[in-house]
């Protein structure tokens, strides 16, 4: 159905089958040389950009110290991913504390590991900011309307109304913390480039009429992530992305623009990883049903819970992939006993016709939200395991 050449080369295949021939499944492999390589493409197609990678989407220790070494800053969201942070030799200064929703005792401890900038998007929050991390920096995250062309939609969850987000910067200001900038989040794996324009839009609004009605100067714009990865639905490559967004920036803030903001995530691990699970069982529902069930030992609980709402739509091939080979419909689910426990229903997956149990499925384009994505024993099974490889 894919043809996995579209994907990875010829050369890292052969890497991966057998860098991951005597791994038990299911497994994960992370190419480290990938995500390198995604990382210096990102500083080379925006270089006026400062880069925190988001944690969350792979904290894998290989992951963050390679980022570190190249001198990444990084988006912690709980004070469990800064403990692992600064574990690694990243100090204070090259954090920033995204998570709109926090405890007022973690933002006391991050203050005293010396971190100093602060997202908010509520009073209440940034009362517990004043009180608990006097004189920080504060961002207000704002709400974007990008739902329908993101694959996985935020904002219902994160950020505030513009007309709010003016008030807590005068708030911040007021409680003896420096406003500091605006950031949003166009969503996870956003196809459409003009939703940044939309957000951008925003963003100077609040910028200028900051500057003339309270004499307010914001500096930074943080423009969170949502460059995609490459699943199955077709994307403009980064440089494309990249060309627009720094068009609309200027045209909004002509040639001295803020200091910007990127918190790449998916962009940056999700080509860089591939996914094994094992088939258990092929079976159908009834003698004349047209589509086959595969049941595989990774599901939405141990490595996939991102084909929740089937939203990200990975590209799967299996060992039995040749060419001539008979493909025919399937409907792909995981190894629990839950009935939600099923990837894809209604998006027609094709399979060989011969696949049986004991051979292998391959989810490309699988490193990022999968490895920690998932329950710790529901059912009994395990996480799933990760590897890296150089």
């Amino acid at each position: 159905m894919f043809n996995r050449s579209d994907y990875i080369s010829d050369s890292q295949w052969n890497r991966f089958l057998e860098f991951s021939k005597d791994l038990e499944t299911p497994n994960l492999v992370i190419n480290l040389n990938q995500i390198k390589f995604n990382f210096l493409k990102l500083k080379d197609a925006f270089p006026y950009a400062h880069i925190y990678y988001a944690i969350k989407s792979n904290p894998g220790e290989p992951v963050l110290k390679m980022l570190a070494e190249l001198g990444s800053n990084f988006d912690v969201a709980s004070r469990y991913e800064l403990d692992k942070i600064m574990s690694l030799g990243v100090t204070g200064e090259r954090l920033s504390y995204g998570n709109t929703i926090k405890k007022a005792k973690d933002i006391k401890y991050f203050y005293e590991n010396g971190v100093r900038m602060f997202a908010t998007d509520s009073k209440d929050d940034l009362r517990a900011i004043a009180e608990n991390a006097p004189g920080s920096r504060i961002y207000v995250r704002i709400l974007v309307e990008s739902s329908d062309t993101a694959d996985w939609p935020l904002s219902r969850k994160f950020g505030c109304h513009p007309d709010m987000a003016y008030d807590l910067l005068v708030m911040a200001r007021d409680l003896g913390l420096t406003p500091y900038g605006v950031s949003f989040h166009v969503g996870s794996q956003q196809r459409d480039i003009g939703s940044w324009n939309d957000a951008i839009a925003k963003v100077t609004y609040l910028y200028n009429s900051l500057e003339e009605e309270e004499g307010i100067k914001l500096t930074m714009i943080n423009m969170g992530g949502g460059f995609p990865a490459h699943y199955i639905q077709p994307t403009n490559e980064l440089d494309v992305y990249a060309s627009e967004i720094t068009r609309y920036l200027h045209e909004d803030f002509g040639d001295e623009l803020p200091m910007i903001v990127l918190e790449p995530g998916r962009s940056l691990v999700g080509d860089c990883g591939i996914l094994t699970s094992e088939v258990i069982l092929v079976s159908r529902k009834n003698n004349t049903a047209l589509q086959r069930w595969v049941y595989q030992d990774s599901g939405k609980f141990n490595g996939l819970i991102e084909t929740m709402d089937e939203a990200m739509k990975y590209p799967v091939i299996s060992s039995k992939d040749a060419p001539g080979e008979k493909e025919g419909e399937v409907i792909l689910a995981g190894p629990t006993c839950d009935s939600a426990d099923i990837m894809y229903e209604d998006y027609k997956y094709k399979l060989p016709v011969s696949l049986k149990a004991g051979d292998k499925l391959y989810w490309l384009s699988t490193g990022a939200y999968t490895s920690t994505y998932a329950s710790v024993e529901f059912n009994g099974f395990p996480p799933i395991k990760t590897y890296f490889m150089k």
